[in-house]
């Protein structure tokens, strides 16, 4: 017996039903945005759509229906164009197969169906097409292709066999040994699939060379996870104006004599190059001296000392940090590899004016000569600086040494003092403050490193744990190893599988100094197995479609919301038999998202989604764009992630993401908008006007960059992003040989930039793309490269209205708003769905997943288009509870 769920559609499919919201709406006149979103989501097929399950030997094909109903009304407005005689686009309406169980026509039933649904055909100058028999067509072709997926999805299956990503692996093994791990980047890049993810199973398989360096990459880990011996003596750096700062008021006496005697250029230069950096500040009589850095010869490194320095109570001098400056600290070549390195710096602010609040930033980098150097931010959050000027507090970071991703290769070589090589490393202190009036005075800085809570620290005790067995060492071991390979493995393991990983350890043991030696190199064994490195499903029979069993289910939810492995919550309850409980899989999914580890799954799957991976790559022009900086850059990626995440954690409707009436923005993107927001760099809920020209995903600054060249907006760039990554409704690849806009010709340069696409899309071959793509990117016109709204270019008014379809207007950024509000929720909704289970899964979707993508958009419609409802829906499908998914 089959069990089928039957979507149908219910009369009144293009009316609205009776609502008093929205009839306010409709008497209030021409209709907000904001009130469109309700319009949109009334007149939502999938609110009509009438669910219920039906119990059949099989599925028939409705032929009758078709015969009688369907295929006159295509005979009349179809087959003129694509028929026996004409057949435009080589392609044909009267032949296909209307049985789309058995006949092989169902991919092109669905572009009839997509081209009829959203009003592209039949064209403006073709036969008409009333709504009643518009709806028609859609509803037969629903019922009929739900029945012919559910069938194929029986017959055939699929499968999501696949190794982790490179950052999966990094996440699993920060949560398997509890330390900050981003080597992974060793890794060749994962590749990027056609839809645009990282996790997609067609292309993560593994090569001979990457599994060594996963061996090698293991053995590493676990190394710094654990230790031997006794706790290593803690070094310390201490720091103070007053020691340092009368070397530098020395150097700049002499430079003044200097440049007394340069030239303008060179005093030019000098005085460029002072500019650079910090000031020490002689705090009674207000003089200054530039607090300049040299790598050569070291001479600015400081010793460490094992006894910790006394802290003076007060400075005669200070170092003062301007706004987007930077202060090095060389900490010379005795800086440990393993452990917590922490930073504490006593400072306050020096205006008075409480929207002046700066923060600071920690990086870290290395000198070996002129042409060899790196560095690289290492705090994870800037430390706002809020104390009182004249009042200054202790600031504190800590900062795993481990963690640190490239370090001097000269520092255990060579000696300091060479005046070709230099071994020192050094930190630097970044006001990352925008605000001219935002500077930071400091007067002492304490390194000291190696710090350890504890001896042996958390990672080594949470793998030799605590046991009655400590003193047998093949019980102990056996105990350890069958700990470690239940999370690795995220399954249950059986005596014979921890048997083989303990003839390891016994053939291991003699050659290793010690017994926790022998361990990691058995555990790394384990890590390096295939049952770690790939996400695989058992077998199911005849490769037909099953429900997982707890623990892949367990794998399967932790690799979406977190990125990484399962915890022991997950385990245990996949253990007992209980995660496949509805109610329990929808209490994990709760408790997984108000967990840290989700903002992974933001993070990756915006990323992701929206393709933001060429705003990486974009060139901006610094001179068009003064303002541009790499704060700046932070913050436009940061901000599809922070959106994401306030529509996630209010369960916000995923409409929003087409328009809202907030934005979330730190001060910087404010100001770079034009939009008023609160001091400081957290991101935070700005509220909008309609003149602001924000909200939602389309106008967002990392956007409109990323589909630009740098110095000019890109409409191609920002309708093709459109449609693939909104709309889910990529355009054909352009035909061979299609002719490129001549910009040499000097009559292609006296025209506009509208004026050129006009001219390129009138040719036959570019015609039928460039229709569906320009008109999309014409309406962004506003926006500048960098995000900027402009009405005008090189002192000629923008025009970015356009036709879509040759029927709706685009009325620049608002107009494909309100034409996504109003006539495309349910494609936009859809989309969403289509997106995410691609990420859920880890594959490409294929027809056979469309009835349950259908119906998953069909219940979020209806429970008011929630993003966290979205995910509880999705969990709770078919779709990703079948092993063949």
């Amino acid at each position: 017996m089959t069990c089928l769920v039957i979507v149908t559609i219910t009369s009144g499919l293009w009316q609205s039903p009776p609502d008093v919201e929205a009839q306010e709406v409709e008497q209030s006149g021409t209709p907000t945005l904001e009130e469109l979103k309700v319009l949109g989501a009334q007149n939502s097929i999938y609110r009509k759509l009438d669910s219920h399950v039906e119990d059949a030997e099989r599925p028939v094909a409705d032929l009758k229906e078709f015969r009688e109903t369907i295929e006159p009304v295509l005979r009349r407005v179809c087959y003129e164009c694509h028929g026996a005689e004409t057949a435009e686009g080589e392609f044909r309406v009267d032949t296909l197969n209307p049985d789309l169980l058995q006949g092989d026509d169902a991919s092109w039933w669905l572009e009839v169906s997509s081209a009829v649904g959203k009003g592209e055909m039949p064209p403006e100058d073709g036969p008409e097409l009333p709504d009643d028999e518009r709806e028609a067509i859609v509803t037969w072709l629903a019922k009929e292709v739900q029945k012919s997926s559910r069938l194929q999805r029986e017959r055939m299956g699929s499968s999501s066999f696949r190794r982790m990503t490179r950052y999966e692996y990094n996440y699993a093994m920060l949560d398997l040994l509890g330390i900050e791990f981003d080597d992974a980047d060793l890794l060749p890049p994962d590749p990027i699939s056609p839809e645009g993810f990282e996790n997609t199973s067609e292309t993560l398989q593994m090569t001979g060379e990457q599994y060594s360096t996963y061996l090698e990459l293991n053995r590493n880990a676990l190394n710094r996870a654990t230790v031997s011996g006794d706790r290593p003596d803690v070094l310390y750096w201490g720091i103070s104006a007053d020691t340092s700062a009368p070397r530098k008021f020395a150097e700049s006496e002499k430079a003044k004599e200097q440049t007394k005697r340069q030239n303008a250029a060179q005093a030019a230069r000098s005085r460029q190059q002072a500019n650079r950096y910090s000031f020490y500040k002689h705090i009674p009589t207000g003089t200054t001296a530039p607090a300049t850095w040299t790598f050569e010869g070291a001479v600015e490194a400081w010793s460490p000392s094992t006894t910790r320095p006394n802290v003076v109570k007060s400075s005669e001098y200070a170092i003062v940090l301007p706004h987007r400056r930077r202060h090095v600290i060389d900490l010379g070549n005795r800086l440990p590899d393993e452990g917590m390195m922490r930073v504490r710096i006593r400072a306050a602010r020096t205006s008075v004016d409480d929207d002046a609040v700066p923060s600071l930033a920690l990086e870290f980098g290395w000198q070996v000569n002129i042409g060899r150097r790196e560095s690289y931010r290492i705090s994870n959050h800037n430390l706002v600086v809020d104390a009182s000027p004249g009042e200054p507090k202790f600031y504190q970071w800590d900062i795993p040494l481990s963690n640190l991703k490239s370090r001097n290769p000269k520092r255990t070589s060579e000696t300091l003092g060479d005046k070709h090589v230099n071994p020192s490393e050094f930190i630097r202190l970044f006001n990352t403050s925008d605000d001219q009036s935002a500077d930071i005075q400091f007067d002492y800085v304490e390194i000291s490193a190696p710090l350890y809570e504890q001896w042996p620290p958390e990672t080594h005790r949470a793998i030799f744990v605590d046991s009655a067995n400590r003193n047998d060492e093949m019980e102990f071991a056996r105990e350890i190893i069958s700990r470690f390979m239940r999370r690795a493995w995220r399954r249950d393991v059986t005596e014979a599988e921890v048997d083989l990983k303990m003839e390891l350890f016994a053939s291991v043991r003699p050659a290793c100094n010690n017994f926790e030696q022998a361990i990691v190199e058995t555990l790394s064994a384990v890590l390096s197995s295939p049952r770690f490195l790939y996400l695989a499903t058992s077998d199911s029979p005849d490769n037909k479609s099953r429900e997982s069993n707890d623990f892949e289910l367990a794998t399967r939810l932790s690799i979406f919301l977190w990125c990484s492995v399962p915890d022991d919550e997950l385990l245990d309850l996949a253990s007992q038999g209980r995660l496949r409980k509805p109610e329990e899989l929808v209490r994990q999914t709760q408790r997984m998202l108000n967990d840290k580890r989700h903002e992974r799954f933001s993070k990756h799957f915006v990323r992701q989604w929206l393709n933001l991976a060429p705003l990486e790559f974009v060139s901006i022009n610094r001179k068009a764009y003064p303002q541009f900086d790499d704060s700046l850059m932070d913050a436009m990626q940061q901000e599809p992630v922070a959106l994401f995440e306030q529509v996630l954690q209010d369960n916000l409707s995923v409409m929003d993401f087409l328009h809202a009436d907030y934005a979330i923005v730190n001060k910087q993107l404010a100001e770079h908008y034009g939009l008023e927001a609160a001091p400081g760099n957290e991101f935070q809920r700005v509220r909008l006007r309609p003149e602001d020209h924000r909200g939602g995903l389309l106008p967002q600054a990392a956007i409109l960059a990323m589909n630009s060249d740098g110095t000019e907006s890109h409409p191609l760039k920002r309708g093709m992003w459109l449609l693939e990554s909104i709309l889910n409704d990529p355009p054909p690849p352009p035909p061979p040989a299609v002719p490129e806009i001549d910009l040499a010709d000097p009559e292609i340069l006296k025209l506009t930039l509208r004026e050129r696409m006009e001219d390129h899309r009138n040719k036959a071959a570019c015609m039928s793309c460039h229709v569906k793509i320009d008109p999309w990117g014409i309406a962004f016109e506003n926006f500048d490269a960098l995000g900027n709204w402009r009405t005008e270019r090189n002192e000629i008014a923008i025009d970015s209205q356009a036709m879509l379809y040759n029927v709706h207007e685009l009325n620049g950024i608002e107009g494909v708003k309100r034409f996504l509000l109003a006539k495309r929720q349910d494609q936009f909704a859809r989309a969403m769905i289509e997106k995410m289970a691609t990420f859920a899964l880890g594959r490409t979707l294929t027809f056979s997943d469309r009835a349950e993508i259908e119906q998953i958009t069909a219940k979020l419609r209806k429970n008011g288009d929630g993003l966290q409802s979205l995910i509880l829906e999705l969990v709770q499908s078919a779709l990703f509870r079948d092993t063949s998914s």
